[in-house]
């Protein structure tokens, strides 16, 4: 009851902060959150006949009204209350169906109303004789109930929305705007949004079913394919035990949804949002290397063997746990594509209690694994695989395509700042991986074989360490290139410090990692006043392109050139590796005094 009574009270003071002045009677309204019309039915109506108004919600992204009294704070839900003077009656509000949003404030969930919807205004035209044979009768609307998102609640004052409603003896009414929704059909909608449990699970069954057709999914067949391929061979138990090694993957990847979902809500008070994983840089960065490498064992670049010792042992669990993993990265590599079916099922399940919530995201792997349950178990069908062949191989070469463009899809959903980043390094990653297959043999000398492959992983740990990680902040005020502001703040005496750089230079990169990254450098831009331009030369035509070839007389990048007050030609950088020097000049310069010549060294 403290609780209730607190929201309550909250809710009642934001009302008093948001309490403004009604707006005048309109037919549109307008806040920084919603904007609310109204849309008549007909363009005009007769006596006597029945029609409505059409009131269109469309709110900000991340925002919502409650639906239900049952469940809004307060009782704050949506409510519609139209009236009218003379003839015009109407009937109950027909809401459409609501969702469900999980509150991680109170932990409950909660019938909302999100993103774009209507709610229509049923009413009827009373009999009457009008001396003219028509009329106008105002309609106003009045709107009340909280807005909220997962950080604020408002309680605004809408004011009226306002409507002239047009009654005439002659309305065509014979092409409505729109279609009213029958009552009775809303509320069935409305049950069903807030299925039962049994009918849940089917959902959740069906949508793991589909993960199997999803486009992510398929640069793993080969491998599921030759797989079944290889089972075909093996006696009717190990076949059968290789396949549900390979559902267990898949189930495995899942429990670890459902075990991260438990986490977040006991101990952190959140839910697991499906999406959620492609906002984190690295799980995208780390799925996007993944398959780089995926497609370079499709290409033939390595190839993933057993020991003999191992291999000999018909016993040996390493064919399981071939499985296991298989079917792990099968189920991983469905995310990207699975977005609208998983988020559907999660947004679900996140409303429901834990048990009901884990079991539900389990029955998503039951039906993505049951497909390879039936095909494995079953020996007819596995004796009707193809034969491996070029086929095969062919096949392998395919996908490994296709994985590259998933990859390079993936790319797209990482900042600005880390994909060249992450480009670089994959490149790097597949010599390594080159490498580490190709420059060896079966035949070579053990020593030589791990010289090889450990310098191949210090070369891709170093390479990790140079691109992955995320370039810091920009710490200087970098102005675009201007050859007028540039003279303007020479002609004061001001010092000017111009970068030429381009996206391509690698050099420019190392540069901007080793000398402008620096806080110190920056620090001193800052308090002396330095007039900061970055040159991009990315393009021919660029003016900073043309000025550096034509007025400074430079072939190419990186450069930089720092101007001093009153000396007539800068001091000027071609190299990576000038950061104490600039600093040594820029802690010369006066900031009293910036017409006071400062020693500056030869040109380098």
């Amino acid at each position: 009851m403290q609780k209730k009574g607190a929201a309550i009270l909250c809710l009642i003071l934001i009302f008093a902060v948001n309490g403004l002045a009604a707006p005048a009677p309109a037919n549109i309204i307008k806040t920084d959150i919603v904007t609310v019309s109204v849309e008549q039915q007909y363009e005009a109506v007769r006596p006597g006949s029945e029609s409505a108004l059409a009131v269109h919600f469309d709110l900000k992204k991340e925002w919502h009204f409650y639906a239900s009294v049952k469940t809004a704070p307060g009782g704050m839900n949506l409510k519609i209350k139209p009236s009218a003077k003379d003839y015009i009656s109407f009937s109950e509000p027909i809401f459409p169906a609501s969702e469900w949003y999980f509150d991680r404030t109170s932990g409950k969930k909660l019938q909302v109303f999100s993103n774009k919807f209507t709610v229509f205004l049923p009413f009827n035209v009373a009999r009457a004789e009008f001396e003219t044979g028509k009329t106008n009768v105002s309609a106003d609307i009045v709107i009340e109930g909280a807005v909220c998102s997962d950080i604020q609640c408002r309680v605004p004052d809408f004011g009226d929305l306002s409507t002239d409603i047009r009654i005439s003896l002659d309305a065509a009414m014979s092409k409505p705007k729109f279609t009213v929704p029958d009552l009775t059909k809303a509320i069935e909608i409305s049950q069903w949004v807030n299925y039962s449990a049994l009918v849940a699970f089917g959902l959740a069954f069906l949508a793991g079913l589909s993960l199997n057709i999803m486009p992510c999914v398929w640069p793993v067949l080969p491998l599921i394919v030759m797989r079944i391929v290889e089972q075909a061979k093996q006696s009717k138990g190990k076949s059968t035990a290789l396949g549900l090694a390979f559902c267990l993957g898949i189930l495995l990847f899942f429990a670890c949804l459902a075990g991260a979902n438990i986490v977040l809500q006991i101990f952190y008070g959140t839910v697991l949002q499906w999406g959620d994983q492609f906002r984190n840089p690295a799980f995208v960065t780390g799925m996007v290397l993944l398959l780089v490498v995926l497609a370079l064992f499709m290409f033939g670049v390595f190839t993933i063997t057993l020991p003999s010792a191992i291999a000999s042992k018909s016993g040996s669990g390493s064919g399981y746990t071939g499985a296991v993993g298989m079917g792990f990265l099968a189920a991983v590599l469905s995310t990207p594509c699975s977005f609208a079916i998983l988020a559907a099922a999660f947004a679900w399940a996140q409303a429901q209690p834990l048990l009901l919530a884990t079991t539900a995201i389990m029955v998503i792997g039951i039906g993505m694994a049951t497909p390879y349950a039936i095909l494995t178990s079953m020996p007819g069908l596995l004796k009707r695989t193809p034969r491996p062949g070029r086929w095969m191989e062919l096949f392998k070469q395919t996908i490994g395509f296709v994985l590259l463009i998933v990859a390079v899809k993936l790319l797209s959903a990482l900042p600005q700042v880390r994909r060249m980043g992450v480009l670089y390094f994959a490149v790097v990653l597949g010599f390594c991986v080159w490498m580490w297959g190709g420059w060896v043999s079966y035949n070579t000398k053990i020593s030589r074989k791990w010289l090889i492959r450990i310098i191949a992983i210090v070369l891709a740990i170093a390479a990790g360490g140079t691109f992955l990680p995320a370039p810091d902040a920009q710490l200087i005020d970098w102005q675009k290139y201007d050859a007028a502001s540039i003279q303007a703040a020479l002609t004061q005496e001001k010092p000017v410090l111009i970068k030429f750089t381009a996206d391509w230079c690698l050099s420019c990169q190392a540069v901007e990692r080793t000398v402008y990254s620096r806080k110190d450098i920056a620090k001193l831009i800052e308090q002396k006043g330095v007039f900061a331009i970055k040159a991009d030369t990315t393009v021919k035509d660029y003016p900073a392109t043309i000025a550096l070839k034509n007025i400074y007389n430079e072939p190419g990048v990186p450069v930089s050139l720092l101007f001093m007050p009153g000396e007539k030609e800068p001091v000027r950088w071609r190299n990576m590796f000038f950061a104490n020097k600039l600093k040594s000049l820029l802690e010369k310069l006066n900031t009293e005094d910036k017409g006071q010549k400062a020693q500056s060294p030869e040109h380098e």
